[in-house]
């Protein structure tokens, strides 16, 4: 299951605690990179925040990993389900 997930900072919870989670995501995505758990990752230009797209086997797996970042008791989440497009000219 494939999942976009859009996450910006919650900017009214600014704190030095913030920045400290803020710096230790490359640490976090890093294992999940090379796991496949996520697949790619995008800042989101001229915000705080970003597009990350992750596949993992369950809701429950995605829920454990967004509540295992450094940034999510600062960030809002949007999350959306992806699904395959086939090419109907190339079936």
């Amino acid at each position: 299951m494939k999942f976009l997930v859009l996450w910006r900072m919650e900017l009214s919870l600014l704190s030095a605690e913030m920045a400290a989670a803020v710096a230790r995501m490359p640490k976090y995505a890093g294992p999940l990179e090379q796991s496949g758990k996520v697949i790619a990752r995008y800042h989101l230009v001229g915000q705080h925040g970003g597009a990350w797209i992750y596949e993992v086997a369950s809701n429950e797996e995605l829920e454990r990993l967004l509540a295992m970042s450094p940034v999510y008791n600062f960030a809002r989440y949007k999350i959306h389900p992806l699904a395959e497009m086939p090419d109907p000219l190339n079936p």
